[in-house]
């Protein structure tokens, strides 16, 4: 485990939970949504501070907050900007959601991060062509996701020495500007989620960061024998299988009763959240996917204008 104590000094907090998974046996393992950078150490940006990340668990942070006028209807809020420089099936509507959304949802790989991480994981392996094909067939929704995540997990078949091995070689890097975006919806008290077709371990460091609570994870678990091979994932996910994000977004808004949500994310399947989600905000900042495009109600590449729109609208 000589490497990853190394990463460990890393400041990746929620990597010594990680390290503790492994040295005890345990036959579940999660792993996900990481993205590669061999030349910088673990991003994370300088106003983000350090008690928001020092152990296993993330900081629930609370605001106080001021009531605020009604929220503009979402025609005022696009005529506030370039309307040739916003594009969409429905831009106005998803501005006033997003305006007022109560929740937020966010697709972790290629979108809250820069990278796909079961494709990381599979190029430490030397298998990253064959996965990659996959991964494309399964964003672009040309294949049912459960058949395009199983299919992929059984070229790669990682091992928790696999894993530990990709955390070291490969931090994390968020993709700019989502941490300015959560740390806005955070602040006027909009309660942010990740709802992720990736795998849970490799997410809590990416939540620990944002200021999210674990409990606040859709994702998924690779298992493994008492020997730390590989056995397959845990089906009992909801976001293992095709529909997925809107069964996991349907049980998020009835249990906790949220009036408006919005679902973020870069593939098919985040495409497939509304509804529950009342508009979806397609992102093309990493990897701009045309069938994507098409559906969302708003087509964005980088967060900036959701930054404005969420200081300029408190709930």
């Amino acid at each position: 485990m000589a490497s990853l104590n190394r990463l460990a000094l890393r400041s990746l907090p929620t990597l010594a939970a990680a390290q503790q998974s492994l040295s005890t046996g345990a036959t579940a393992f999660s792993v996900g949504s990481f993205s590669r950078s061999s030349t910088h150490p673990l991003f994370i940006p300088s106003h983000i501070s350090a008690h928001r990340q020092f152990n296993n668990h993330s900081v629930m942070r609370t605001y106080a907050t001021t009531p605020s006028p009604q929220t503009p209807s979402g025609s005022d809020i696009l005529a506030s900007y370039s309307s040739d420089s916003h594009i969409g099936q429905n831009v106005a509507h998803a501005m006033e959601m997003l305006a007022k959304a109560d929740a937020v949802c966010f697709d972790v790989d290629s979108t809250v991060i820069d990278e796909e991480g079961i494709d990381v994981l599979a190029d430490t392996l030397g298998k990253g062509p064959e996965v990659t094909a996959w991964t494309t067939k399964a964003m672009n929704g040309n294949i049912k996701f459960e058949d395009a995540l199983a299919a992929r997990l059984e070229i790669i078949q990682p091992s928790k020495t696999d894993i530990a091995n990709c955390l070291e070689k490969h931090p994390l890097r968020l993709t700019p500007g989502v941490d300015r975006l959560v740390e806005a919806l955070h602040k006027r008290g909009t309660d942010v989620y990740l709802v992720s077709g990736g795998f849970r371990l490799m997410i809590e460091p990416v939540a620990n960061v944002l200021g999210v609570s674990h409990d606040r994870i859709y994702a998924n678990t690779i298992t493994f024998d008492e020997n730390g091979d590989y056995t397959g994932f845990d089906s009992n996910e909801p976001t293992s299988a095709d529909q997925g994000k809107p069964k996991a977004l349907t049980m998020i808004k009835e249990k906790y009763g949220y009036k408006t949500m919005v679902m973020v994310g870069d593939g098919a399947t985040d495409a497939q959240a509304k509804p529950p989600a009342d508009a979806f905000v397609g992102f093309g900042g990493v990897v701009a996917r045309a069938a994507v495009k098409e559906k969302a109600c708003w087509f964005v590449h980088d967060f900036e204008t959701m930054i404005d729109i969420v200081n300029k609208n408190s709930k």
